[in-house]
């Protein structure tokens, strides 16, 4: 498991998104779902920064899809949330929910 107790923002909306994703997650198609859902511009070279940083951490894994003629013979990338990744999002989640609780509607 990762050495840090929870996740930053965009981390936690990575693994969101390869929650929502499922075995269709990989740079593309995780950039796309964010900036639909988040209405946000968001770099390829971000995304996969943060893919390498959570692989490391040991909260996701990779496969490699099959090579195809439209991707000039590359194959796909695709990413898949681990165990470790799918508590570290749970408690990231607890913490959030537990700080926004019983706040007034009315902040300033």
């Amino acid at each position: 498991m990762g050495n840090n107790k929870y996740l930053g923002e965009f981390e936690i909306v990575v693994l969101a998104t390869l929650v929502r994703l499922g075995e269709d997650a990989y740079g593309m198609t995780i950039r796309r779902q964010i900036e639909e859902r988040s209405g946000r511009s968001v770099s390829i070279g971000s995304i996969y920064a943060t893919l390498r940083r959570l692989e490391a951490k040991g909260y996701v894994s990779t496969v490699l899809g099959e090579p195809t003629r439209e991707r000039g013979g590359r194959a796909k990338r695709y990413f898949r949330l681990e165990a470790a990744g799918a508590e570290a999002l749970i408690r990231s989640r607890e913490l959030f929910l537990s700080m926004l609780e019983d706040l007034p509607e009315r902040l300033v």
